[in-house]
C-alpha cells in the first residue's frame, strides 16, 4: 500500500484493472455454477425416469453420477499442479473447453454407456474449473478483500443447489432432458469468452523447461478411480466382502504404493510431499475430509426421513435440506469478523464444534415429529459450517505463494471430495445396518423406502427409518468431532499466514 502515488493517477490507471477483476469474478461464478450444478446429483436424477425411458440402461445409470464425481476428484490435483506450473488462465481455459465439449456429447449420448463415458468426459473438465475457480479467487484478492469473492462463490453455490434441480424437473417436464446438457452451452461460453478477454494473469518466473510429471498424473489417476469406485459401489452393486470389492482394493492399495514411488523420484511431483509435512495444510486436508464426510448425512438421507418419517411431499423435503444453503454462504462472509479477532483455527473450532452439537440433536427429535424442526437444525448447521468451512480455506491459501496455491487448494478440495465418497458408503451401510437390525433383515434403506413410498409399509418401517438415519447423524456428529480434534491437536493456533 506504500504511500500516496498522485491519487488521480493511481485512480484512474485502476479503474480499468477494477473492470476487469469484476468481469473475471463474473466469469469464475458462471464457471463455479457450471461445475456445482453439474456435481449435483439432483440435477441430473431429477430427469432419470426420462432418461432411462429413451436410453434405457436403468441397471447402470447410477455411473451417471458416480462417473462425474470420480473424474472430478482424481483430476483435481492434477489440475492443481499444471495451474502452479504453467498458470491458471491456460488450465481454466482448457477446463472450460473439455467440460462444454463433455455437456454436448451428453446431449448428443444415443445409448446410457455413451451417456456415462461422456459425464466422465464432463466430469474431467469439471476438476478443472472446481480448482482453479477457488486458487484463482485467492490470486485476484489480498487477504483482507478474500472472504468477499468467497461469499460470493458461497452465494453461486447456495443458489445452484436451490435452482438446479427445479430447472431439471422443468427441462425434462416441459422439453427434453438433453436440454440439461445444452443449457450449459451458453452459460461455459460466456465465461471462457470473459476469461480468454479479461484475465491477464503478471509474468512470473518460471523455469527454462517445465517438467510435467506425467506418470505421476496417471497413477494418481489409476489408483483414485480404482480406490473411489469400490467405495462408490462397494455395498451397491456387490457386497463389500466379495471378490470385486476385495480386487478393487487390493489393486487401489498396490497402485498407492506406485504412486508413493513414482512421486519420491519425481522432479516435479503432482502430490507433492509438503502437502502432508506441514502442519497446516495436513490439518486442514484431514478437518475438511470430515466435512465432506459429514455432509452426506443430511444430504443423501435427509430428505427420505423428511418423506418417509414426516409425510412431506418431494418439494417439501427439498426444501427442508435446501435452507442450509442459505445460512452457510451468510455465516461465511460474515466470519471474517470473527477470525480477524480469534484467528482463522479457532473460528473454525467454534464452527465445527457448534456443528457437532447440532448434529447430536437429531436423534433426539420426537416422533415423529414437525417439519419445522429438522428445518431449523438445518439452518443452524449451514450457519455453523460456514464458521468452519471459509476461514480453512481463506486461511490455508494465505500460507502459500502463487506458485504453491494451485496445489494446496487443490488437496484440500481433494480431501473434502474423498470424505464425501467415503461417507457415502459408510453411512449407506449405517443405514442398512440398523434397518436390518430393525426389520429382521427385510431389505435395504432403498427397498425400503420403495416400499413406503408404495404405500405397502407398516409403522414399523417408518420407526426403523428415523432410527437409521438417527444412526447416521451420530456418524456425522463422531465426524465433526474428528475435525475438531484434529484442528485442535494438529493445527497451529495462528497459521503462519505469508505478507500478500
Amino acid at each position: 500500500m506504500g504511500g500516496t502515488t498522485p491519487a488521480i493517477r493511481g485512480g484512474a490507471a485502476r479503474r480499468p484493472d477494477t473492470r476487469r477483476r469484476g468481469a473475471v469474478v463474473a466469469a469464475l461464478m458462471l464457471a463455479m455454477a457450471l461445475a456445482l450444478a453439474a456435481l449435483d446429483s439432483t440435477v441430473v436424477s431429477t430427469a432419470v425416469p426420462q432418461i432411462v425411458g429413451d436410453l434405457g440402461g436403468f441397471s447402470v445409470f447410477s455411473w451417471l453420477f458416480s462417473g462425474y464425481l470420480l473424474a472430478v476428484t482424481v483430476s483435481l490435483p492434477v489440475y492443481g499442479k499444471l495451474s502452479d506450473t504453467f498458470g491458471r488462465k491456460p488450465v481454466l481455459v482448457v477446463g472450460a473447453a473439455v467440460f462444454l465439449l463433455g455437456s454436448l456429447l451428453c446431449a448428443a449420448a444415443w445409448n446410457m454407456g455413451a451417456l456415462i463415458a461422456f459425464r466422465i468426459v464432463q466430469g474431467l473438465g469439471g476438476g478443472a474449473l472446481q480448482g482453479t475457480v477457488q486458487t484463482l479467487a485467492a490470486d485476484l484478492y489480498p487477504l483482507a478483500e478474500r472472504p468477499k469473492i468467497q461469499s460470493r462463490l458461497s452465494t453461486v453455490w447456495a443458489v445452484s443447489a436451490v435452482a438446479g434441480p427445479g430447472l431439471g424437473g422443468v427441462l425434462a417436464a416441459y422439453a427434453d432432458w438433453r436440454w440439461i446438457f445444452l443449457v450449459n452451452l451458453p452459460i461455459g461460453a460466456a465465461a471462457l469468452w470473459l476469461v480468454v478477454r479479461h484475465l491477464h494473469e503478471p509474468e512470473r518466473r518460471r523455469a527454462p523447461r517445465a517438467r510435467v510429471d506425467w506418470a505421476g498424473a496417471l497413477a494418481v489417476f489409476a489408483c483414485g478411480g480404482v480406490l473411489l469406485t469400490a467405495l462408490v459401489q462397494g455395498g451397491v452393486a456387490w457386497p463389500w466382502l466379495s471378490a470385486p470389492s476385495l480386487a478393487l482394493f487390493g489393486t487401489g492399495l498396490a497402485l498407492a504404493g506406485v504412486v508413493v514411488a513414482v512421486e519420491r523420484r519425481a522432479a516435479e511431483p503432482i502430490i507433492p510431499g509438503w502437502v502432508w509435512r506441514r502442519r497446516t495444510i495436513a490439518a486442514v486436508n484431514l478437518a475438511l475430509g470430515a466435512l465432506g464426510l459429514l455432509m452426506v448425512a443430511p444430504a443423501v438421507f435427509l430428505p427420505t426421513y423428511a418423506q418417509s418419517v414426516l409425510g412431506l411431499a418431494p418439494v417439501a423435503a427439498g426444501f427442508v435440506l435446501s435452507v442450509w444453503t442459505l445460512s452457510w454462504p451468510l455465516s461465511a462472509a460474515l466470519s471474517q469478523h470473527v477470525y480477524r479477532r480469534i484467528g482463522f483455527r479457532d473460528t473454525a473450532l467454534t464452527g465445527i464444534g457448534l456443528a457437532a452439537l447440532i448434529l447430536c440433536a437429531f436423534p433426539f427429535l420426537p416422533y415423529p415429529g414437525s417439519w419445522w424442526q429438522p428445518t431449523l437444525l438445518m439452518l443452524l448447521l449451514g450457519g455453523a459450517l460456514g464458521l468452519f468451512q471459509l476461514p480453512l480455506i481463506v486461511g490455508v491459501q494465505s500460507t502459500v505463494g502463487w506458485s504453491e496455491r494451485g496445489t494446496t487448494t487443490a488437496s484440500v478440495l481433494f480431501c473434502r471430495q474423498t470424505g464425501q465418497t467415503v461417507g457415502a458408503s459408510l453411512f449407506g451401510a449405517v443405514a442398512n445396518g440398523v434397518l436390518a437390525a430393525r426389520l429382521g433383515g427385510a431389505g435395504d434403506l432403498d427397498s425400503v423406502t420403495r416400499a413406503w413410498d408404495a404405500g405397502t409399509a407398516p409403522e414399523a418401517t417408518r420407526r426403523a427409518i428415523a432410527e437409521a438415519v438417527h444412526a447416521v447423524y451420530l456418524g456425522a456428529a463422531c465426524a465433526a468431532a474428528l475435525a475438531f480434534l484434529v484442528l485442535l491437536l494438529v493445527a497451529p493456533r495462528r497459521f503462519p499466514v505469508l505478507d500478500d
